[in-house]
């Protein structure tokens, strides 16, 4: 069993290009191998994925604002619901293909642990910022909005600017944290800790940097004025470095980091060139 194949049960693990499950260590010789997604199967994954995380994030906004009317705790209740409702279907299905990362910070920090080869990073974040984009605009369109536009929604502060350190570090450490000890548990894990960290931070937690840019391209309930998009993906980034370093402390002797980067990369180098 190797990357593109569709886990189950306690088998699930999220970055799939270069790791393998548990029971597989355990029993090499009774696994049959497939071949790993390519490069351009893995792009379009991530492009695809972030297109549905963002049509979830800012199309459920619109919907739930709508609906709402002045009551904004029923509009972000509804519209924070969807969102970790999307990040569990989302890593189900594209989990298997490319990982699912659908966020920069976290495919650089796949990158710096090692788990995915920065040449593939290079492509990864250009993907999901274009695919986030692409879920904005399809949203525009669904709804009768004006494709091109700039939100109007300030979004600073340092207080703000520490919530998205805050959120970042936690999404990161969930899902290295989950990956170490419980990979099956990594779909829920995250939408359950994105739903939470949206109450939680003062920023609403978008700790991603593609979702930031694409939410900057929508004035809507989810919006962020372009000026603040630098600081909150400075932020993040920061956030992102904290979180790896903490994993590397916590989790120092992960055997299926040591085992699948290495062996998965040297195993795959000629499907990725």
């Amino acid at each position: 069993m190797t990357t593109g194949e569709i886990f189950s049960g306690d088998d699930i693990v999220l970055n799939k290009d270069h790791a393998v499950s548990r029971m597989e260590a355990a029993a090499p010789t009774t696994t049959e191998a497939t071949s790993m997604p390519s490069l351009v199967q893995r792009l379009f994954s991530e492009w695809i994925g972030t297109a549905f995380l963002l049509a979830a994030v800012v199309g459920s906004g619109i919907m739930a604002a709508n609906l709402a009317g002045d009551n904004s705790a029923v509009a972000f209740l509804c519209n924070t619901l969807a969102i970790g409702a999307i990040w569990v279907v989302l890593i189900s299905v594209f989990g298997p293909v490319s990982g699912a990362h659908l966020n920069p910070a976290v495919s650089v920090a796949f990158a710096l642990r090692g788990a995915l080869p920065w040449r593939d990073a290079a492509f990864y974040i250009p993907a999901q910022v274009i695919g986030g984009i692409v879920g904005v605009w399809a949203v525009h369109g669904m709804f009768g909005l004006p494709l091109w536009q700039f939100s109007v929604m300030a979004r600073t502060g340092a207080g703000q600017w520490l919530a998205e350190t805050v959120g970042t570090f936690g999404l990161i450490l969930t899902i290295f944290g989950c990956l170490a000890r419980t990979p099956s548990a990594i779909a829920f894990a995250v939408g359950l800790y994105v739903t939470s960290a949206s109450w939680f931070t003062a920023s609403g937690s978008f700790a991603n940097p593609a979702v930031t840019i694409a939410r900057s391209l929508s004035d809507t309930f989810t919006g962020i004025a372009p000026a603040g998009v630098s600081a909150f993906v400075i932020a993040q980034f920061g956030g992102m470095l904290v979180a790896v370093a903490v994993a590397v402390w916590l989790w120092p002797n992960q055997e299926l980091w040591d085992r699948t980067c290495t062996d998965g990369l040297r195993s795959s180098a000629g499907a990725l060139t």
